[in-house]
């Protein structure tokens, strides 16, 4: 069936694009974040791991926000780790860091997920796609805010 929202096909795969990017950044963070949670140790370990958990609880709800969005402009989403990940410039540690390593990779993590979602919002916005945009500004709002938080504990 036609899809009839007051964006033509180039606006939405563009979107829909932007959104693949900022759903790998995501899906990349979200992995590691609970790796973390997982595998801290230290005096800090309780407070860590509480704040990883709530921290991957959201990233984990983000997924799902962002992939149906895809799903609503028309496109399919990556149904893969693999496909999610092609998009992603957030890397795995492949190892345990500790934890002021790990407070400071998932601060570089938040910080390329804003960097993502800005880029995605120019997109949107030259598309007119109020409702990515929309998506956009809230994912960069709150990697940013949990960037600055993460930050406080170093």
């Amino acid at each position: 069936m036609p899809i009839d929202i007051g964006l033509n096909d180039k606006a939405r795969q563009s979107s829909a694009q932007a959104l693949r990017v900022l759903l790998g950044e995501t899906y990349a963070l979200y992995v590691k974040t609970h790796g973390y949670h997982w595998n801290v140790t230290g005096p800090r370990f309780n407070s860590l791991h509480a704040m990883f958990m709530t921290q991957y609880t959201e990233l984990w709800t983000a997924l799902d926000e962002i992939a149906e969005r895809i799903r609503a402009l028309g496109h399919f989403a990556p149904g893969s780790s693999s496909e999610m990940l092609e998009e992603a410039t957030i890397k795995p540690d492949n190892g345990v860091p500790d934890a002021e390593a790990m407070l400071s990779n998932l601060v570089k993590g938040h910080e390329a997920i804003s960097r993502a979602a800005k880029v995605g919002l120019k997109v949107a916005e030259e598309n007119n796609d109020i409702v990515t945009v929309d998506l956009m500004t809230r994912r960069a709002d709150i990697s940013e805010k949990t960037a600055w938080m993460l930050r406080a504990n170093l």
